[in-house]
């Protein structure tokens, strides 16, 4: 379950539910930053922090907050390392990271605020979720190049921003069986999914129940709907090769995170041959990512997809320097 829905749910009966954050995150820290932890007055718990011994000992430290008289949200600082005269979280994997603690009401402005986050999330809108020692605020003007923004002095002086939207967002073009297995899998690696088609009433398009938006497009028009970004992540496999020959050359000079292109060795070698002639670099052409995912002599449409998606992960978690 969405975090926001588990609040928005125990708010609706009545509930108070206190909101765990890691808003700050240093070397080896288990709990990166925008990580998450939801503890309802029920005791009910959604989402981590981290694990181990550190969280065990925030979520007993919440309960204990929900019979205090008053509340004022805070930030506490965690350190990993047993031989720290401060902030020791029991855990011994170095590195630190600060948590907040927001409680969160089941009050009319609350309430509403869950509600349009939660709306939010399905419409992938990107709209800024801010909280201060002075409340939480939906809708902020704020510009983040990042996913999230905090600013820390200490304990009760702080702010912190989160981008309300998925964090990567996959394009499928091709809604056949591997996009239709594809999709399941990345929607699942938390990924917003959008599948095209150019073919109208499609039955694996109407089948695929896991993307989050289906579009029948023509694919000459396909660079509209595809953003560039660092998060962007473009899969090609139409279900033919003159269509994924056209739908390359509209999107090789965008600036996305990873173009992929299904197909065999040879049929790739004559897409790229024949892009050359038209004008692509081999510069281009060496970012995309064919024969598309990692080797692992897949044959299923699903086996297929856990390749792709290996490829996928690799890529957004390599580091750049």
């Amino acid at each position: 379950m969405n975090i926001w829905k588990f609040i928005s749910n125990h708010l609706n009966e009545n509930r108070r539910v206190i909101l765990l954050i890691v808003i700050e995150s240093n070397g080896s820290s288990p709990g990166r930053l925008g990580f998450k932890m939801a503890i309802a007055d029920n005791y009910q718990i959604l989402g981590s922090i981290g694990g181990g011994i550190m969280e065990h000992a925030m979520v007993e430290y919440a309960k204990k907050l929900f019979v205090e008289k008053s509340f004022r949200p805070f930030a506490k600082k965690q350190v990993h390392n047993t031989e720290s005269k401060k902030h020791q979280s029991g855990m011994i994997c170095s590195g630190e990271q600060t948590i907040l603690f927001y409680q969160i009401k089941p009050i009319v402005d609350d309430i509403a605020i869950m509600s349009k986050v939660i709306q939010c999330v399905k419409d992938n809108c990107k709209s800024i979720l801010s909280f201060s020692p002075h409340g939480m605020k939906f809708g902020s003007a704020l510009k983040l190049e990042q996913h999230f923004k905090s600013d820390i002095k200490n304990e009760n002086v702080w702010e912190y921003h989160e981008k309300i939207s998925f964090k990567n967002e996959l394009y499928i073009i091709g809604g056949g069986h591997v996009g239709q297995a594809l999709s399941q899998t990345m929607v699942q690696l938390g990924f917003y999914v959008t599948v095209f088609d150019d073919r109208p009433m499609l039955n694996t398009m109407e089948m695929n129940s896991f993307a989050h938006k289906k579009l029948v497009v023509d694919y000459g028009e396909i660079g509209n709907y595809i953003p560039e970004g660092k998060n962007i992540y473009v899969v090609i496999m139409t279900f033919k090769h003159v269509s994924d020959k056209d739908v390359l050359h509209r999107l090789l000079k965008k600036r996305c995170k990873y173009i992929g292109l299904m197909g065999s060795k040879s049929k790739v070698e004559k897409i790229f041959a024949e892009s050359e002639k038209l004008g692509f670099t081999g510069e281009d052409l060496s970012r995309v990512h064919s024969p598309i995912g990692i080797s692992i002599k897949s044959e299923t449409p699903e086996e297929i997809a856990i390749s792709i998606a290996a490829e996928i992960i690799l890529i957004k978690n390599k580091k750049t320097s």
